[in-house]
């Protein structure tokens, strides 16, 4: 039989396989298989996940021994001679094959759950309402306005100021005659002889064909104009312009206006105010780190089948049967008579008592294990 059972979170699959057989002195030996299942007991507890993968290796580890283990029980279901007779069988004794599960051990582990920390109370402020009278409004003065008093006048008003303006006297002009030099005077060089000219001769020269070339003074010569000249030049005059009147009528003051200053009293009224009775405080607390122990199992070892004597008819008789029901029912396992009869009553007493101990058992036998536990000598 197969079973799954959870440990630390964890699901752990657990198997015991039994062959019983019993070897007597000049009888056959009768076989059977039966199997009957136990499981570790342990506690579920909180594991991190280190400790959760390394469960996990374990389990595929433990499913490939059943797996293997099996595979064995299946391969001997074709027995040969002497695979499944117990060694060093015994005359007048019953030996059964069992697969002993796995051994653990239970160990318990501090591990740090919470660091330490700090932690920050504060006490809020206390307040407490109150009537009180408060002002609203402060005293004040107000300014009121007496309006002016007017009336209707008739008077002559300056409509216009003297004043004094600049006018423009254009230029006057006169006709002038003069002469006016048209060419000046210059000289040239002429043929002839210096009696020849009426211009003055300055000098005098022969040329080599025998000409007489005389240097001419040519006088100066002059024309007559007429032209406008400025004889009073454009200017500025200033003159005086009389100030202008008229005569209106207007709204003057009879009696100016004016002020006086009106007291207006403060206004208080009763309101609940919120007063602070106590400040706010603030403490600091530590707190320690905090430890959790918890459980964990660790193999011994590993599965593994054996053969274990096992009480049979041949000693089963109703002395020695009611000896151990005698014993067991004075450790509180069994309930009801001491018939010397084993049956299923006994035998699910010696299964409690068998698995209370650690001991291999099974559903349809006795272990020897159990009698040397009870001190029984059979």
């Amino acid at each position: 039989m197969i079973s799954w059972k959870e440990i630390g979170g964890v699901t752990l699959l657990a198997s015991t396989v039994v062959l019983t057989g019993c070897a007597t002195a000049g009888a056959e030996t009768n076989d059977s298989v039966s199997y009957s299942q136990t499981t570790p007991d342990v506690g579920a507890t909180e594991m991190n996940d280190d400790r959760v993968a390394s469960l996990e290796s374990e389990l595929e580890n433990r499913e490939a021994r059943i797996s293997d283990l099996q595979s064995q029980l299946r391969s001997q279901e074709q027995p040969t001679k002497t695979d499944l007779f117990p060694p060093n069988a015994k005359p007048g004794q019953c030996y059964a094959r069992v697969l002993k599960p796995e051994k653990y051990r239970t160990l318990e582990e501090r591990l740090l759950v919470k660091e330490a920390s700090e932690v920050v109370e504060v006490t809020p402020a206390r307040f407490e309402n109150e009537q009180e009278r408060v002002l609203v409004k402060e005293a004040s003065t107000r300014i009121e306005i007496i309006p002016a008093e007017y009336e209707m006048v008739t008077e002559r008003v300056l409509a216009k100021p003297a004043s004094k303006k600049i006018v423009q006297v254009p230029a006057t002009f006169r006709t002038v005659t003069e002469q006016v030099l048209d060419k000046p005077a210059y000289t040239v060089w002429k043929r002839g002889p210096a009696s020849g000219f009426s211009d003055p001769v300055l000098a005098q020269n022969v040329t080599g064909t025998g000409e007489v070339m005389c240097l001419v003074e040519v006088p100066a010569s002059y024309k007559t104009i007429t032209r406008s000249v400025v004889d009073v030049a454009a200017h500025a005059q200033e003159i005086d312009v009389p100030a202008e009147y008229k005569t209106v009528e207007k709204r003057v003051v009879k009696r100016p206006a004016s002020s006086r200053e009106v007291t207006i009293p403060a206004e208080y009224e009763t309101v609940s105010v919120r007063k602070l009775v106590a400040e706010a405080k603030q403490s600091r607390r530590n707190i320690p780190e905090e430890y959790r122990t918890v459980t964990r199992t660790e193999k011994i070892s590993d599965a593994e089948l054996t053969w274990q004597p096992v009480l049979c008819q041949v000693n089963a008789t109703p002395e020695n049967v009611m000896a151990l029901q005698r014993s067991l029912a004075g450790d509180g396992y069994l309930v009801g008579p001491i018939d010397g009869i084993l049956g299923p009553r006994t035998i699910s007493a010696v299964g409690r008592y068998a698995e209370q101990k650690g001991i291999a058992h099974g559903a349809n036998y006795v272990p020897i294990e159990v009698l040397k536990a009870l001190d029984l000598s059979m």
